[in-house]
């Protein structure tokens, strides 16, 4: 499934696109947006896949608004000037759409996506922004992910030999697009588990391998919403 975010300065394009994208199969419109600072202030937290992004805006064009998107979202730009579709491929985007846009062309465009995408699901690893600067963490190193109790945005990894990275900003919707699905799963609003540290599972409590105070393992109550997708895990 496409989960489609817009930024287009022209509300009438904006009108166009959702409209295209409407008619397109498994492809939905998180939300549209018209000021490249509001889009950035809220990406990272929409869930969305895929952005559609056009290039000439004032203020900040749309290539300097894909530089600080992160890397697990694909980029789609469009703009009716054909001089920057050098620019925008040394940025490794997904395609570059000529305006006025066609739905044929839309659809090639999101067929890559969904194959870049679906490529990126396979990886056994994460490479992101950390503490620590750019990193590839290998997920079968991962035990357990728990959203930074400095920053929201943020997630603290913590490995099997203990060590605490922390991925910043990046939203669990899109961390869990990235790790395996059938090696972790979220537990409550603010914590996933890798199966592999996993003790003892219950329908309100886990009890994990992962070592607590005082000689204790580490326990996480499981949130309401979870439930179901945890059972279906580990085929109760």
């Amino acid at each position: 499934m496409i989960r489609c975010a817009i930024l287009d300065d022209e509300l009438l394009a904006i009108s166009y696109l959702k409209l295209l994208c409407e008619q397109i199969e498994d492809v939905e419109v998180i939300k549209a947006f018209n000021d490249p600072r509001a889009f950035l202030n809220e990406v990272n937290t929409l869930g969305c896949n895929v952005c559609i992004l056009d290039i000439e805006m004032p203020g900040m064009n749309g290539l300097q608004v894909a530089e600080l998107i992160s890397g697990s979202v694909k980029i789609i730009f469009t703009t009716a000037y054909k001089e920057y579709a050098a620019e925008a491929f040394d940025l490794n985007v997904v395609d570059y759409v000529r305006k006025p846009i066609k739905k044929e062309r839309l659809v090639q465009a999101f067929d890559k996506a969904r194959d870049l995408i679906s490529q990126s699901q396979k990886k056994d690893f994460i490479e992101w922004n950390t503490n620590i600067g750019k990193t590839i963490i290998f997920t079968d190193q991962i035990a357990y992910i728990k959203t930074s109790e400095i920053d929201s945005r943020d997630k603290d990894i913590t490995l099997h030999d203990g060590t605490v990275i922390v991925l910043k900003n990046l939203s669990f919707k899109n961390l869990l697009d990235i790790l395996p699905p059938k090696d972790f799963a979220q537990v409550n609003k603010k914590e996933i588990i890798a199966r592999s540290s996993v003790k003892v599972f219950s329908t309100n409590e886990i009890i994990t391998s992962i070592a607590a105070e005082n000689g204790h393992f580490l326990k996480l109550q499981i949130g309401e919403t979870y439930k179901n997708a945890l059972l279906e895990m580990f085929g109760k």
